[in-house]
């Protein structure tokens, strides 16, 4: 009860400061996560890697620290980096370090002893600084991407950074995985954006949901381009095609390459993303890292600060147009006391309680079914309201004027003076349907200030031919959303003062003017993780 914020599913250290996933991969049949962590504040600064160990993805076992702040190249701080799975199977890190100049260097740490599957202790290259910055440049070289090896042999890897005032991906390549060189060109760059952090880049296949080693080459996938925005705290991406011969990646057609209207991976909290190959599982993982609302002051008095998100599978949507995030399928061996709703209507303002659900750690899953007749009274959008975060800001989940909005009430207490609010709007524009999905946080907290921003996202469905899923995974003061199978993804904090603990209750909802088909709905109650 004196910690009501912490969660019961999400990873997060047992105390302090917590921000990027680094270097998650699986080795020896154990999963590896580490983490941007300072051992000694609740707040950024002096960091070292985290590491902690699982063989599900659920429950974690925490390690010492895998990398301290110790060496010139990195004394002020091991900053962000990947893993990468060398020829001989054993796995080597690459890490920025920040020298007492602040200058940014890439460095290499190799297990101490790779026979241990934990992996508990690393050694620093004698080698280290093996990449170094341009002096323009000193303070915007940061994050390399796990690397992937060409058909000639020679392995490659990206860096972010900012040249030019244009958001880069330095390419570099090296022959041993020690001695690097900086090619001529970067392997992409754009003009609508500044500095590119914690890029991530990685094959998709075009015709199958499994994933792909990062080195795989074959005619039949595309590649993917994964940066973090630093100017708008985004992460946005583009799909497209990677020349291997010249080293050369090319968003494809139609793929806007800019941090404010590109696609992104999650519309709402979430930075730093970082994905993995499981082999174990032949798919691909990804993991962000979710900041906190509250302000400083109250993450010391908390003792901690940050979250991870749960991990998500992912993969190219068949039509070629985006990405796909669901929650990896072990969350299933925490579900309990499943409550099922079949075919029922929800009336224009009603509400409905989901009972005998804890309300505070939940897994909910509700498709909504909307007859045409009922499309057919769809508020007009105008063709120039193109962002969907300023229509979801100005109209929040109150409005009662068309098709919705209808979802879900979440942490929301007894007589839902507080709630955090995920749905659906639909609008006619240009003789179309356009499917807005959104997250109202205004009501989040009666008793506490933070950033209450509400978040939205256009859904790439068809509510014509297609019914509205909705996914929602509640932890005490995170909530994941997944809107149509994991089209659109939008992550929030909130952290009430009524709706905590037992007190949390969770509600269908609809606002709308129009009654709206709940198909189904299935809600489980999630038992508590071991994490740490």
């Amino acid at each position: 009860m004196a910690q009501p914020y912490r969660t019961a599913y999400h990873f997060q250290p047992l105390k302090n400061w917590m921000n990027d996933p680094n270097g998650p991969m699986i080795y020896k049949g154990i999963y590896h996560l580490f983490y941007q962590y300072n051992p000694g504040s609740a707040l950024w600064g002096n960091l070292h890697w985290g590491h902690s160990t699982s063989t599900d993805l659920i429950n974690w076992t925490i390690h010492p620290p895998a990398l301290l702040p110790s060496d010139p190249y990195d004394i002020n701080g091991c900053w962000s980096g990947s893993a990468t799975i060398l020829q001989d199977g054993t796995p080597a890190m690459l890490y920025t370090g920040r020298d007492s100049q602040d200058t940014q260097l890439q460095n290499l740490a190799v297990p101490k002893d790779p026979s241990d599957p934990y992996l508990v202790e690393w050694i620093k290259s004698p080698s280290n600084p093996i990449m170094t910055p341009n002096e323009e440049e000193k303070e915007l070289f940061r994050d390399p991407s796990t690397a992937w090896l060409g058909p000639d042999g020679i392995w490659r890897v990206i860096v972010g950074n900012e040249r030019e005032h244009n958001g880069t991906a330095l390419l570099y390549k090296s022959k041993n995985f020690i001695h690097w060189t900086e090619t001529e060109r970067p392997l992409h760059w754009s003009n609508e954006s500044t500095m590119w952090e914690c890029p991530d880049f990685f094959p998709v296949s075009i015709d199958s949901e499994k994933g792909l080693d990062t080195a795989v080459i074959f005619p039949g996938i595309k590649h993917v381009l994964k940066n973090s925005a630093i100017r708008s705290w985004v992460d946005y991406y583009t799909i497209g095609t990677y020349d291997h011969h010249n080293d050369i990646y090319t968003p494809d057609e139609g793929f806007v390459d800019n941090e404010y209207s590109g696609l992104r991976l999650d519309y709402g909290r979430y930075y730093a993303a970082k994905s993995f190959f499981d082999s174990a599982k032949n798919r691909r993982i990804i993991i962000a890292w979710v900041n906190e609302s509250t302000s400083p002051e109250i993450d010391i008095i908390k003792g901690w600060s940050g979250l991870q998100t749960f991990p998500r599978e992912i993969w190219l949507d068949r039509a070629g147009k985006q990405l796909v995030q669901w929650p990896i399928e072990e969350i299933e061996t925490l579900r309990l006391n499943q409550v099922e709703i079949q075919n029922i209507t929800l009336e224009a303002g009603s509400k409905r309680e989901i009972s005998s659900v804890t309300g505070a750690q939940a897994d909910v899953e509700i498709s909504f079914s909307i007859p045409l007749a009922v499309l057919e009274q769809a508020e007009v959008l105008e063709s120039n309201s193109t962002n969907p975060q300023e229509i979801a800001n100005q109209s929040g989940s109150s409005t009662n004027t068309g098709v919705g909005p209808f979802g879900l009430l979440v942490l929301a207490s007894n007589n839902i003076e507080e709630y955090t609010a995920v749905f659906f709007r639909i609008f006619k524009q240009n003789d179309k349907f356009v499917v807005l999905m959104g997250c109202d946080q205004k009501r989040s907290s009666l008793g506490l200030e933070y950033d209450k921003t509400n978040y939205g996202a256009f859904l790439d469905i068809d509510p014509v031919t297609e019914k509205l899923s909705l996914r929602t995974l509640i932890d005490h003061s995170i909530v994941e959303s997944f809107g149509g199978g994991g089209k659109a993804c939008i992550t929030t904090r909130a952290y009430p003062t009524l709706a905590i603990n037992d007190n949390a209750h969770i509600f269908v909802f609809n606002n709308g003017s129009q009654h709206v088909e709940v198909s189904s709905l299935n809600a489980w109650s999630l038992k508590q993780a071991q994490i740490n």
